[in-house]
Order: structure tokens, then sequence, then C-alpha cells
């Protein structure tokens, strides 16, 4: 007999209400890293042109470089999540903030010495910064929205695109001041290190109180921590691979990802190329672009709390290939401005709410993120060649329409999302079977079809019951997440 679904108003959770100092101050400083994040990428970006000239590099030689990053960024996504389950957010945080600093350095003294070699180590240690500390900052912020009891996600994504933003006015000014590149980012990387030394710990809510210890009354042996094996963070985080969901989610973000790439590298070119404008004008329509993402990531939290994940993801697809027809198809600037409108605000909520849904199980969401952030650096890495080569010949904005295959396919797959997948236990983690005990193993599942704790859970929480016997504690996979 199941219980009756109560609905939210039925449910009050004080943390709704009003959120514990320490989230407030997690969400404070995680959205301040987000936004350094920003800073860092696009002031690095913005000075690509002064990089190409002090080492004399073709536009052909400068794609290989970036192209050799990728990979990086590729290869060491696929053990991030390995990474995060075994040593927690807080310590793969700080290293992935040590490996910038350095990168950061090698970036400036590169072009300074002239040598090619360092530059491509220092944009392959940047590309693997930013791919290990993009996991946990993910996960973090789910756990954080689920803290404060409502959306909050796609804010830690704007304040990246605000960044982003200041980054490239950054990179602009550092330009026109004729500010050397190693006292640029050199600047950079101790100003960073500084910040995430002080964010990071505060930026990381601690894990829920484990289960009771041994010889405690009332105590449930199959509830007690079992001690760590070697090699379990990475077998737990190479178990997503084999879920279905999440290979499905990966997916609806990898059309996002490619939709959003393809504007970043190709969106100036083809406004260039097929309307004739200077490249000033082009840069308008691309901050465009980005401030309609903002806008769409700043009324995230609003639309997926009123129409849930499904209901947004299906109109963020439908706007994002609505826009990119009218802005391939345009016959004048004004209407492909329009369209690059409706293409931004399609593209801005994708990702974040992909995060999202595979985050909902703490002990899992590094491994889960992994797989859906290495789907967004095959796209990353397969997007700008691919489209340049089509661009010979039908031009880049025409080129530009062949992602809205990729994109349908996205849409289609959107309903999706919400399915919720039984997890695995950390018994069969460890290669050991396990009892299931049937409905009440959804309790640690992925939520809800919006994105919420089920309301069951809720009530079993609320009134103390415990888990069912051959079934590891909650709490005890919550507080294996962060040792």
């Amino acid at each position: 007999m199941s219980l009756p679904r109560p609905t939210r108003a039925a449910v009050a959770r004080p943390d709704v209400v009003s959120p514990a100092p320490e989230v407030r101050r997690a969400r404070l400083n995680l959205l301040g890293l987000y936004l350094l994040l920003g800073v860092t990428v696009s002031s690095w970006l913005a000075r690509l042109p002064t990089v190409r000239t002090s080492l004399d590099l073709s536009t052909g030689d400068l794609g290989t470089v970036l192209l050799v990053g990728a990979l990086g960024s590729l290869a060491t996504v696929l053990v991030a999540g390995g990474v995060v389950t075994r040593w927690g957010s807080r310590a793969t945080l700080m290293t992935a903030a040590v490996v910038f600093s350095v990168a950061n350095v090698l970036l400036g003294l590169a072009p300074t010495i002239g040598s090619r070699p360092v530059l491509v180590a220092g944009v392959v240690l940047l590309s693997a910064s930013f791919a290990l500390g993009n996991v946990p900052m993910n996960v973090e912020t789910v756990v954080i929205e689920r803290a404060m009891g409502r959306t909050v996600v796609p804010q830690f994504h704007a304040a990246f695109s605000v960044g982003s933003v200041l980054g490239s006015g950054l990179g602009a000014l550092a330009s026109w001041g004729g500010v050397p590149l190693l006292a640029q980012f050199g600047a950079v990387s101790l100003v960073t290190l500084v910040w995430r030394a002080v964010a990071v710990p505060g930026a990381v809510l601690p894990a829920p109180p484990a289960a009771p210890g041994p010889g405690q009354p009332g105590e449930d042996p199959d509830d007690r921590p079992t001690p760590a094996r070697r090699g379990a963070g990475m077998r737990t985080a190479l178990a997503a691979w084999r879920e279905p969901r999440t290979l499905v989610v990966g997916v609806v973000v990898m059309a996002a990802a490619l939709s959003e790439g393809s504007a970043n590298n190709w969106l100036a070119i083809s406004v260039v190329d097929g309307f004739g404008q200077t490249e000033a004008v082009a840069a308008l329509v691309f901050g465009t672009f980005v401030a309609a993402m903002t806008v769409a990531r700043l009324l995230g939290t609003f639309l997926i709390d009123r129409f849930g994940r499904v209901a947004v993801l299906t109109a963020s697809g439908v706007s994002s290939l609505v826009g990119l027809a009218a802005f391939g198809l345009a016959s004048s600037l004004p209407l492909s401005v329009v369209g690059v409108v409706a293409w931004g605000l399609g593209a801005g909520l994708v990702v974040p709410i992909g995060m999202a849904a595979v985050s909902a199980d703490r002990l899992r969401a590094a491994g889960r993120v992994a797989v859906v952030s290495a789907f967004a650096s095959v796209a990353s890495i397969t997007a700008p060649p691919l489209i340049g080569l089509a661009a010979e010949r039908m031009g880049a904005r025409h080129a530009l329409l062949l992602i809205a295959v990729v994109l349908l396919a996205g849409t289609l797959l959107s309903r999706r999302v919400d399915e919720v997948a039984p997890a695995p236990t950390a018994r069969e983690d460890a290669g050991e079977p396990a009892v299931r005990t049937g409905p009440a193993e959804t309790l640690r599942g992925t939520g809800d079809d919006d994105g919420t704790t089920p309301p069951e859970t809720i009530l079993v929480e609320a009134v103390g019951l415990a888990g069912p016997p051959g079934r590891v504690a909650p709490s005890t996979l919550l507080s294996e997440a962060h040792r």
C-alpha cells in the first residue's frame, strides 16, 4: 500500500523559508567562484590575437594548440568523477586552483620567451584544471540548491556568464593599455589562487552526520559506515557510464554544448562574412547572444519551479531551433539578430538543468556529472573543425544550420531527463550483492519530475523511520561522499 502523495504546501520544510547561515555563505562563495571562472577564461581568450602574433602562429597552428587543450580536458574529465568521489570537492577544487595558476603563468611566459611547447603545456594544464574543477562545482550547486529548498542552480551559470562579459572587458582593457601577457596572467594567477583558497572551504557544505557507531542502542549492523576500499571511488564514478538515463542527459547537454560552442566560435565570423559587417558589429551581435543566455539563466529559477524541468528543456530546445533557423536563413541583419536572441535564450538553461538532473544522489553525483561533462567536451572538440569544413563550402552562417539536427535530437530526448532510475547500492559499487526492498529503493533515486526530493522521502525522514534491513542507510551514503 503506497502513501498518498501530499502536495508541496502540505510538506513544510524549515529550510525552504530560511536557509541556515552556512548555506547562504556557501551560495555566495560558490557564486563568486563561478564569476571568477568566467572572468579568467574570457580574459585569456580575449588575448588570443596577441598570443598568436607574439608566437607567429597561423590560424591553423592556433587551432591545433586549442584542439590539444580540448583533448586534455576530455582526458581529465574522464577521471574527475573518481577523483571527486574519492577525495571530496574541497581537495579537488584546491588542486584545480593550483594547476590553473601554474597554467596561467605558462600562458604568459610562452609568448615572452617565444616558446610554442610552453604554450601547449599551458593550454593543456588550463584545460585540465577547468575540467577537474567543473565536476565538483556542478555537484556543489545541487547540494546548495537542496539545502535552500528552491531552484538556484541556473544562478551559478548566470554568474559565469556575467564573469565572461567582465573578463572580455578586462582582456580588451589590458590589450588597449599594452599590458604584457606575463604581467596580466601572472597577476590573475596570484589573485585567483588567493580568492579560491579563501572561498573554497566555505563553498562546500559538510555532509550530514553519519549513522550511529558500533555498540550504540538501536543500531542496525547494515547501517554502519563501510571502510573505503582502494579504487572504490573510481568504480563508483565509472558505473555512471552504464546508466541509460545519465547517458540520455549527456546527449541532451551535448546538443546544448554544441549549440553554444558553435556560437562562440563562428557567430561573429558569420555576421562578418554573411552580412558584410565590421568586426565591431559582429562583436555586438555575439554580445547579444551571451546577454540572452544570461537573462535565461537569471529567469531560470522561476521558470523551472513554475513549469518543471521537462517543459523548460523542451521550450529551450524549440527556442534554439527557431532562433538558429532565423539567423541562418534571415535576409537582413535585424531579423538575424532576433534569431540570435531566441537562440541564446534557448541555450541558456539546458546545461544547468542537465547537471542538476544527474546530481540528486550526492554519493554518485561526481561520476554522473563527469559523464555529462565528457559529452559536452566531445561537442567542444568536434564543433569548431566540423563547422569550419562545412563553412568552406556553404559559408559560416549556413554551416551553423547543420547543428539543428543535433538540437532536434536533444529536444526530443528532453522528456526522458526526469525518468527515475534506481541507483546501485554502496555494496554493489564494492562488487557485493545487495538486497533490494522494492519501492523503498527509489528514495535514493534522482528525485521526482521537477527535481525536488519526493514527498515520501520527506515524510519518512520527518518521523525518523529507519531504512529496512539489508540496505545501507542514506546518512551513511551521504557521509561517505565528502569524507
